[in-house]
């Protein structure tokens, strides 16, 4: 009886264990256990993003030509860098801007969501107060991408035209929200930018957009003034945007134009998108450039934020044939957000044991994971986040740890390393595909002297989210039409 009851005890202390073990006993035997992470290199790019010549990048510019043919545009960019020289005098600084910066664009997200859900608009809370191209059809243009994070921001940037005749801009992309807009004259407050301030006189082809047409009605905030339509975009952060909502021609490659596209008219602007013109809107609502453009799918790749390099967003373009896809799921309650379909994680080539409603949405609209190129670093349900942390601790055991740096709690000193083999760190999809992160896309610099931190972070919100430290160097492609995301390393 003695023994039975030893038996059952066994089971039930096995049973627990496993149930809250960060690993999971079985090994994936395709996934390599370990990466090597170049220390080196990491700490090089610290000084390199800090002394960056502007006036040399703009030069570089200014000789590059444009390119194009019939399937694709491209146009050459460069870091946010090029557009206006950071004000840090040391990265420790720049870091500890970009995850302040980064936190307050994750709140501006989760006060989007919880809005849509409790089915509150913004226009609910507080009502605003009045204050020669090619026609080109949805698919194959292309534009660089260049980061933007050297200012704190987290965003990529692209040069676009505005305009007819177009005159060129830098703007902000972002997936993660749906309307265009531009700094305009005249301004009553203008944040300073790189290029000109936008002058809607200068251009034949902008039209303020009357109240009754449906891309105002679209608006979550507007007004009327004149029978012209006003609006205001808020994004949670202190950042907002407020002016006439027009009709515009938006140019890529210098020759290929996309006519009537909606967008804001600046000209009361805050926030945080020094050196940008403006914002592009990727996401998924119906005033979000793709969708006015009825683009059936696009991709983009974001290119190291420490770097000088280019990267382009392609419209149209055919996904890479290695991609590793997965379903790119909408939610009901709100459509801007691209959500994926993740079945797991794993380190060291070890899935964790993570309940698998900690990546799903639940019929309300909370929850899931969503892929977002302004949220810097990926943010995963405490649960979750501590079984990856726990995990990663453990295959880092050699390594020396030392304290954490503001959202990170995993941090390392490595300044006495040339490189260090690290656990590999994977998204997992359904039908058994995954995505092997590389080391620098999860281990990184958070000063110049060799401290490095574990680049993910927990969120107490049911929403969880991939980042932008995440995705770089992967270009990511979104099929609408398919409802597909995929992922494909080295891509750019």
């Amino acid at each position: 009886m003695a023994e039975k009851g030893f038996l059952i005890s066994s089971i039930f202390a096995f049973f627990f264990a496993s149930s809250f073990s960060s690993v999971v006993s079985r090994t994936l035997s395709h996934t390599p256990e370990t990466i090597l992470l170049d220390i080196t290199s990491s700490i090089q790019k610290t000084f390199d993003v800090l002394s960056f010549d502007p006036a040399t990048l703009q030069t570089q510019q200014e000789q590059e030509k444009t390119t194009s043919s019939s399937s694709s545009f491209s146009l050459q960019l460069h870091s946010r860098d090029s557009l206006h020289k950071s004000s840090h005098n040391d990265y420790k600084s720049l870091i500890l801007s970009r995850l302040e910066r980064d936190s307050a664009r994750v709140r501006s997200l989760n006060t989007k969501l919880d809005l849509a859900i409790n089915g509150i608009k913004r226009s609910d809370l507080k009502p605003m107060e009045n204050s020669e191209g090619v026609e080109a059809k949805a698919g194959d243009l292309e534009s660089p991408i260049v980061s933007g994070t050297s200012q704190g921001s987290g965003e990529y940037f692209s040069r676009v035209g505005l305009g007819r005749p177009p005159k060129p801009f830098y703007m902000v992309l972002d997936t993660g929200s749906d309307v265009n807009w531009v700094q305009c004259a005249p301004c009553t407050d203008c944040y300073q930018q790189t290029d000109p301030i936008f002058e809607p006189s200068s251009s034949s082809s902008y039209t303020p957009l009357s109240c009754d047409t449906q891309q105002c009605k679209s608006l979550d905030v507007s007004a009327c003034r004149n029978d012209t339509c006003l609006y205001q975009v808020s994004y949670g952060d202190g950042s907002y945007t407020v002016g006439d909502f027009v009709s515009e021609t938006v140019t890529f490659g210098g020759s290929t134009s996309i006519n009537n596209i909606a967008l804001g008219c600046g000209h009361d602007n805050e926030g945080l998108f020094v050196g940008a013109a403006g914002l592009l809107g990727l996401g998924g609502g119906a005033l979000s450039f793709p969708s006015q453009f009825k683009a059936s799918s696009f991709s983009y790749c974001l290119v190291d934020r420490d770097s000088s390099s280019t990267s382009t967003l392609q419209f149209g373009s055919a996904e890479p044939s290695d991609a590793v896809t997965a379903p790119l799921l909408r939610n009901g309650q709100l459509d801007t957000f691209y959500y994926v379909g993740i079945t797991g994680l794993s380190v060291g080539g070890q899935l964790l044991s993570i309940p698998p409603s900690s990546f799903e949405m639940d019929e309300s609209g909370n929850g899931g994971i969503i892929v977002d190129s302004g949220t810097a670093v990926t943010r995963l349900q405490t649960e979750a986040y501590n079984s990856l942390r726990d995990a990663f601790v453990k295959g880092t055991g050699n390594l020396p740890s030392t304290s954490g740096v503001a959202l990170f709690d995993t941090c390392y000193d490595l300044s006495s390393k040339t490189s260090v083999e690290v656990p590999t760190v994977s998204f997992h999809f359904s039908g058994g595909k995954s995505l092997a992160l590389p080391a620098k896309n999860y281990l990184i610099p958070v000063d110049s002297t060799g401290t490095f931190c574990f680049a993910f972070a927990p969120t107490s919100s049911p929403l969880s989210i991939i980042g932008n430290v995440q995705q770089q160097g992967t270009r990511v492609s979104l099929d609408l039409a398919k409802s597909l995301v995929g992922f494909s390393s080295n891509k750019c």
